[in-house]
């Protein structure tokens, strides 16, 4: 990262946050908790946004409502941009034109076409745009991911996420065309792709909105995923689903050559491992429950996510949810949304380029 914009007190991250509503706060928080990083400003189409903002953590920069201005006037190096999806495109623009590097909430863009014509414009600037994909961050979904690699279950081949719950969320949500599909479901695809450590290749999805939906577009779906390594894996899901919730992390199972695992979303994973013979006279070989041996050390959600993106600057390497990175996430979703609309099976590659 360049750091030429290094301030006399020698903090070498000096933050634009942009977007000021109250996902905002627990961006901040976490700058405030670093010594080597400043707010030096807030930027908010309400000025009263920014403004609150600033007397609530007590910080010692101006309120803006443009974010270029706001950089041009403090001579910052990062954007942190908390924006609705609609804007995320502008806001990264507009700070890497002005050599920023941008941490950003997902989804990248609202539409798949915006999200290649992101990344191009960052990778061709030099600069750093890391998306937040804080749920990866799990150290129960990194044990799981420790045991795969370790081969305890053999090779994986099918991999199943159930993700059913029941959130009135009220607002924009439940007025959008596909709010499990675009708001939620991110979350669970960028997981799968973290276990498997492979590349989606193709979708098949079936969308709908099913009976009592409180939603006004469809809050379910079911999708079917080729990966790059042989898996296939399926996303069951619901937002309108009452009662027998599922985890936020969704319900899992992995299928391997040798065994199964299991994580519940809430606690600890773990494999059941069949023997190497089947016992004569049974049709079914006996199993053996396999706890992790690994165990993740690092901090979990956003701090993890914000903490790998803050060494990867410092480093000069691409974090793990690098935008060249989390684009195959959202192609995921926008190839899921398209096959939903078209009844067809989507291969990813043609939507990334």
């Amino acid at each position: 990262m360049n750091h030429e914009t290094t301030a006399p007190d020698g903090k070498p991250f000096r933050i634009v946050l942009v977007g000021c509503g109250n996902m905002a706060s627990r961006w901040v928080k976490y700058a405030l908790s670093r010594e080597d990083a400043e707010i030096v400003a807030c930027v908010d189409i309400r000025p009263e946004a920014a403004e609150a903002m600033i007397q609530r953590h007590n910080l010692a920069c101006r309120g803006f409502t443009d974010a270029e201005e706001a950089i041009r006037a403090t001579g910052a190096n990062l954007v942190f941009d908390v924006t609705i999806p609609e804007v995320h495109k502008q806001v990264v623009t507009a700070a890497v034109r002005h050599g920023c590097s941008v941490i950003g909430e997902k989804p990248m863009a609202v539409t798949m076409e915006d999200a290649v014509e992101v990344a191009k414009l960052v990778r061709a600037s030099g600069k750093s745009y890391a998306v937040m994909q804080n749920r990866r961050f799990d150290k129960n979904l990194r044990a799981l991911r420790g045991m795969l690699e370790d081969g305890v279950i053999g090779e994986p081949g099918y991999v199943t996420a159930n993700f059913f719950l029941g959130p009135h969320f009220g607002g924009f949500r439940e007025a959008m065309d596909s709010p499990l599909l675009i708001d939620m479901a991110i979350h669970t695809f960028d997981q799968a792709r973290f276990l498997l450590q492979a590349d989606p290749v193709s979708v098949y999805c079936h969308e709908f909105n099913p009976k009592g939906s409180w939603y006004r577009g469809n809050a379910a779906a079911a999708c079917i995923f080729e990966f790059s390594n042989g898996a296939v894996f399926t996303y069951n899901g619901s937002w309108c689903a009452e009662g027998a919730h599922t985890s936020w992390q969704a319900d899992w199972r992995v299928v391997g050559s040798k065994g199964t695992g299991i994580w519940d979303g809430h606690g600890a994973p773990y494999c059941s491992v069949a023997a190497a013979e089947q016992q004569e006279g049974s049709f079914m070989r006996a199993h053996t429950q396999v706890s992790p041996s690994r165990e993740w050390n690092g901090r979990e959600g956003h701090d993890g996510c914000f903490d790998d993106i803050f060494a990867a600057l410092m480093e000069g390497r691409p974090a793990e949810t690098d935008s060249s990175d989390n684009l195959k996430s959202v192609a995921m979703v926008f190839g899921a949304v398209q096959s939903a609309r078209t009844g067809q099976k989507v291969r990813i590659d043609t939507l990334i380029g």
